[in-house]
């Protein structure tokens, strides 16, 4: 057999087995879903039917393929008021189907077969697929976990040779919540081009704001990846953007408006709705920001004084990347917390990472969040 993951081994693995077990035996407590719909986190109906009305009366397909000019300007302005603002042309926003299929079209835009993209060692496992759909490598470079998950520079710079494309970046980092809040040297030095995945920039924690990477980088040809699933909490709608600074436009523009109109996957009807979800709906976006500040803000006040657990205040995100003390091995600690009622994610589903590490995901409804907090920390307690 040949074509994608033809020799990947698909067959469940031991933590999925045991979990299934489990919810026959009688379930189980899950702080593992970043899914906002399962979470009852529901952007409200009424603003939804709102935002749809007007299309249907006057719905006339005509695919542009950067995407609606009204859905660009709603994108224009939310850049208008981050911190630091970053001022973005018209023409410099492309509006796709996700930002999965923003990473594919950008993978292609930058990189041949046998080419290289740097990408953290610890992160979200979609990035492997798409590189292998497009016959590149995903190269590592580290994160610090003593300085808050920073990125070591060095590293990056040991990383890149002559076939490296991009530098990719995720800000806020998913798992570990990282932000970076300030320039990095090694992407001035490098002058590759960056792709920042900014999709968790409303849920900040211990910062204040998530900057964005072209505001900290403005010579620096940066495409910033975003979109509603999680910032209004409707991934269902499907949409996303690339937004281009720092002379990407005028390097790459004309080639990714080609690759986009390939393929025009957001759908007419989600991109006429977004500019009033972004005028109506930042008060819902506010309600999940404080669910997962509260939600962390308890885990944290729980799990303080814990001999097996250290629990680090993120800069932002909605995880908490939890490190234990005493365990030595990732699998049979999630197999022991299934046993007892409680699924959470090791740390090698998110990569290298050295140590021994929980993922939980703060998103979680509050009444589980704390009951199951409070069961896996007796159960590590045990």
């Amino acid at each position: 057999m040949t074509g994608f993951w033809a020799d990947g081994d698909l067959s469940p693995n031991l933590i999925e087995q045991a979990r299934i077990e489990r919810s026959r035996q009688g379930g189980y407590l899950d702080l593992t879903s970043s899914n906002p719909t399962a979470q009852g986190l529901l952007f409200p109906p009424a603003l939804l039917r709102e935002a749809a009305d007007g299309y249907w009366a006057k719905r006339l397909y005509q695919p542009d393929p950067h995407g609606q000019p009204a859905a660009r300007r709603a994108i224009q302005g939310y850049y208008a008021t981050r911190s630091p603002v970053l001022r973005l042309d018209l023409n410099a926003i492309f509006i796709t189907a996700s930002t999965s299929e923003a990473y594919s079209l950008l993978f292609a835009l930058l990189c041949a077969p046998g080419d290289n993209v740097l990408g953290p060692h610890v992160t979200y496992p979609l990035f492997e697929y798409l590189a292998a759909v497009h016959h590149i490598e995903l190269r590592p470079y580290q994160l610090d976990e003593t300085r808050g998950w920073a990125v070591d520079e060095t590293s990056v710079r040991a990383a890149a040779d002559a076939r490296t494309r991009a530098v990719l970046l995720i800000s806020p980092h998913n798992p570990t919540g990282m932000i970076i809040q300030q320039p990095l040297a090694v992407l001035n030095q490098l002058a590759l081009p960056v792709i920042c995945d900014e999709v968790f920039a409303p849920f900040t924690y211990r910062a204040d704001q998530t900057p964005p990477l072209g505001a900290l980088h403005p010579a620096v040809p940066v495409f910033h990846l975003n979109g509603i699933s999680k910032l209004f909490a409707l991934p269902d709608l499907k949409l996303g953007w690339i937004a281009l600074s720092g002379g990407a436009a005028e390097q790459y523009g004309e080639r990714l408006e080609l690759l986009n109109d390939t393929f025009l996957g957001s759908n007419s009807l989600t991109q006429h709705m977004l500019p009033q979800l972004f005028e109506h709906g930042l008060a819902f976006v506010q309600s999940m920001r404080d669910r997962v500040a509260q939600n962390i803000d308890w885990a944290l006040q729980e799990l303080a004084d814990h001999a097996e657990i250290e629990a680090r205040p993120p800069d932002g995100g909605y995880y908490l990347f939890l490190r234990l003390r005493s365990w030595s091995h990732e699998e049979a600690l999630v197999l022991y917390l299934i046993e007892h009622g409680v699924l959470t994610h090791p740390g090698f589903f998110y990569g290298d990472v050295p140590g021994v590490h929980l993922m939980v995901s703060a998103l979680t409804e509050p009444t589980t969040w704390r009951a199951g907090i409070t069961q896996l920390s007796g159960a590590l307690r045990a």
